[in-house]
């Protein structure tokens, strides 16, 4: 473990853990899903809109708008707001810096929201307005979105550690195993690792059933100090821990480890724990080969070992080492932005113990991670929380 002298997130406490059911499709707007999120916060936190003065948005599909003209639709004075566009590294950025706001009493309540919306074309004109980079640098060459730039760092990945579809497969068959749990989750039917491996392919090695389904959908938390959730009679999370890192590792030739990597030491020092402490795990899943990488940069295994490390373990909630429990973006649906909140959310719920049919017995120590904002060969933004129940 490193030693940190980072300031502890002493008295910050996370509450409300919020889904907006996904729907395949919405004839809504972005900016509905997540008014229904922040209703949604107010109503089981038991406060009202007035008590928030504090807005973090994330979303693809808000158009022009950010945080400031949301505030003004939903009626809200807030003194502290911030808009992230980073993906899904999102939720974690948003957290952070929520938490030290309200640490420094410039706010608060802290309403973390991202929610988007699914138009029949609106994942196309996400993919045209993603980055300038790959506007540039990569659709002039024919690769139309994440699904070929993700497959280069598969392929290479895959080549260098000697991991197989099958070693891969694992992940999307326990989160699909897990999904049949989750009332919410998109994906209801059960599959084999015979029909992951026979799932049609999309961009070698990519399979369909390695790729997220694009769908409309809010999370949301809040963030308070701990007296603040007292006088609100609100069970809370306590956060231990983060890091946040972009652009790690630039001269790697092509990703094969993330920025979670520069400082998992620290990440474990600052909460007090060590991966075997951990109850939950909740990876940023866009694809399984990345929650492979996951798994070795945080500290589960050495690089290299992480195909190892998933055939030596139950994925599952009743596993060995549950992880993904809501069924992931893989089985539950990404809802744009709220993809990157989605494991965060989960989490939460699992160490209240308000998980309902996906709960994990006896979780009070999470881990949640975030990934995001890929260009052509890497992802250039992630990171990790670390959070403890009431009971711990």
């Amino acid at each position: 473990m490193t030693n940190t002298l980072r300031t502890p997130y002493d008295g910050v406490v996370i509450a409300a853990p919020v889904t907006i059911p996904y729907v395949r499709y919405s004839i809504e707007s972005a900016q509905w899903w997540i008014g229904r999120a922040l209703s949604t916060l107010v109503a089981q936190a038991g406060i009202k809109a007035s008590d928030i003065d504090g807005l973090c948005v994330s979303s693809f599909t808000m158009g022009t708008d950010s945080g400031i003209g949301l505030t003004q639709h939903f009626g809200l004075c807030v003194r502290w707001l911030d808009t992230i566009p980073l993906g899904g590294a999102s939720a974690i950025a948003g957290l952070r810096k929520a938490a030290r706001a309200v640490q420094a009493r410039d706010a608060d309540i802290v309403a973390c929201i991202a929610g988007d919306t699914n138009h029949v074309d609106s994942f196309r004109l996400t993919l045209e307005n993603f980055s300038r980079f790959n506007q540039d640098a990569v659709y002039p060459y024919g690769a139309g979105g994440a699904n070929a730039s993700f497959a280069l760092i598969a392929r290479n990945y895959m080549r260098a550690f000697g991991v197989t579809r099958e070693d891969v497969g694992r992940i999307a068959v326990a989160q699909r195993a897990n999904a049949l749990r989750n009332p919410h989750a998109l994906m209801k039917t059960p599959m084999t690792m015979e029909q992951y491996l026979a799932a049609r392919p999309i961009s070698d090695p990519i399979h369909l059933f390695d790729c997220v389904m694009p769908c409309a959908g809010a999370e949301a938390f809040l963030v308070m100090r701990d007296e603040t959730a007292a006088s609100l009679g609100l069970t809370a999370a306590r956060l231990l821990s983060t890091i946040e890192r972009h652009n790690a590792f630039a001269d790697d030739p092509m990703q094969v480890r993330g920025g979670w990597a520069m400082d998992v030491g620290e990440l474990y020092a600052m909460a007090g724990v060590k991966p075997d402490d951990l109850d939950i795990v909740q990876t940023y899943d866009d694809y399984p080969v990345i929650t492979m990488m996951q798994f070795e940069d945080l500290g589960f295994c050495n690089k290299g070992e992480g195909a190892e490390f998933v055939r030596q373990h139950d994925l599952t909630i009743d596993g060995d080492f549950p992880h993904n429990t809501s069924g992931g973006q893989l089985s539950a649906g990404q809802a744009g932005a709220a993809g990157a909140y989605l494991g965060l959310v989960e989490g939460l719920r699992q160490v209240l113990g308000t998980a309902g049919p996906t709960q994990v017995g006896n979780a009070s120590v999470a881990l949640a991670s975030g990934f995001g904002m890929i260009n052509y060969d890497r992802g250039l933004a992630s990171g990790a929380a670390i959070f403890a129940g009431p009971s711990r």
